[in-house]
């Protein structure tokens, strides 16, 4: 168990850094190749003797899942041809911590009321790539990885998610959810450190995320401003990305991102016509394909000196209207840690 849980907080940990070498699949063991399942497997599945509580049934063009059977703690039936999950095929299944449906073609309607009800424990639900309209309901409480990406969801109740105390991660990229329709979805999850609504409709970032977030990734969308204060309600986060969406000048209050624990800012694909005013301690700044017309040196460094520089590494400001030679004199003393400043 511990190999499995390293691979899935590499998982999360690559996706946090640089631009943008990370993997959106997990990673997810595949059954060893033995010949023998433990007496109680599904005969549809794979149970490996050395791992009895994992139940492989992953890549088969299955059209239904097997009944589980007790003691079955993982679950991998994703890579197949299923849709709709029948009521009954979890009630034995008590245990079960990990349930990966990735890339199947489950629709809400064929989800048959109360298939998760038995599912207390479950922790991890690994469901996208598949064509759900709305999530799945009730959740097991215990969950602490929410994953439905790739759906055609465009409703998300407020209830939803209440009372997952120790949810960490939420992945509802490349969906078809409003602001409207994810409002108040995310109040009350102090345990959430990541949130993915990338490739949503979304006209402006989430509102009432918790003090606890890490990372927010809300690339391609419609955003076309950032409330006054936003971040400052968000005393952690790390990695906030709001690149290709509609940003500009008048929708960026003065000294919105210049907040001390922001590491990485990605408003690359926008409308901005000026660097925005940052904060030192910020390391990677995406601004390519803007049409910034002017190198405002003041919004990365206030003034420099031996003590007062910016801890910049990387700047990309290509596909914008500045050259090189916009630079102003100061630059090297502002941006001495710099080691990536690409303008074309």
């Amino acid at each position: 168990m511990f190999a499995l849980g390293f691979f899935l907080l590499a998982g999360l940990l690559c996706q946090s850094l640089g631009q943008y070498e990370y993997y959106d699949e997990y990673y997810v063991p595949y059954a060893p190749m033995e010949a023998v399942s433990s007496p109680n497997c599904a005969q549809e599945c794979e149970c490996p003797l050395n791992f009895p509580t994992a139940m492989y049934c992953n890549d088969r063009n299955l059209k239904f899942i097997p009944i589980v059977p007790s003691g079955i703690k993982y679950l991998y039936v994703q890579n197949n041809l299923i849709e709709e999950i029948k009521t009954g095929v979890f009630d034995n299944a008590t245990d079960l911590r990990w349930l990966v449906l990735d890339n199947n073609n489950i629709t809400s309607s064929k989800i048959q009321a109360g298939t998760f009800d038995k599912l207390s424990k479950l922790e991890k639900l690994l469901f996208s790539n598949n064509k759900l309209t709305k999530p799945p309901s009730p959740l097991s409480k215990s969950l602490d990885e929410l994953k439905l990406a790739g759906n055609q969801l465009s409703s998300f109740p407020a209830n939803t998610l209440s009372g997952m105390e120790n949810l960490t991660t939420v992945h509802l990229s490349e969906n078809k959810l409003t602001t409207e329709s994810i409002t108040g979805a995310f109040k009350g999850l102090k345990s959430l450190v990541l949130l993915d609504v990338s490739e949503n409709k979304l006209k402006k970032l989430p509102s009432g995320v918790p003090p606890s977030l890490l990372m927010l990734y809300a690339d391609k969308n419609d955003i076309d401003s950032i409330p006054n204060g936003y971040l400052a309600k968000l005393p952690v986060l790390q990695y906030l990305r709001v690149s290709h969406n509609k940003l500009m000048d008048s929708g960026i209050p003065a000294g919105v991102f210049n907040v001390s624990s922001l590491l990485e800012l990605d408003l690359s694909f926008n409308k901005l016509k000026s660097i925005p005013e940052i904060n030192e301690s910020l390391e990677h700044l995406y601004l390519q394909v803007n049409e910034i017309n002017k190198f405002d040196l003041t919004n990365i460094c206030k003034f420099s000196s031996p003590i007062n520089y910016s801890r910049l590494k990387t700047l990309r400001l290509d596909g914008n209207n500045i050259t090189h030679s916009s630079m102003p004199d100061d630059t090297a003393n502002c941006l001495r840690q710099a080691s990536e400043i690409i303008f074309d």
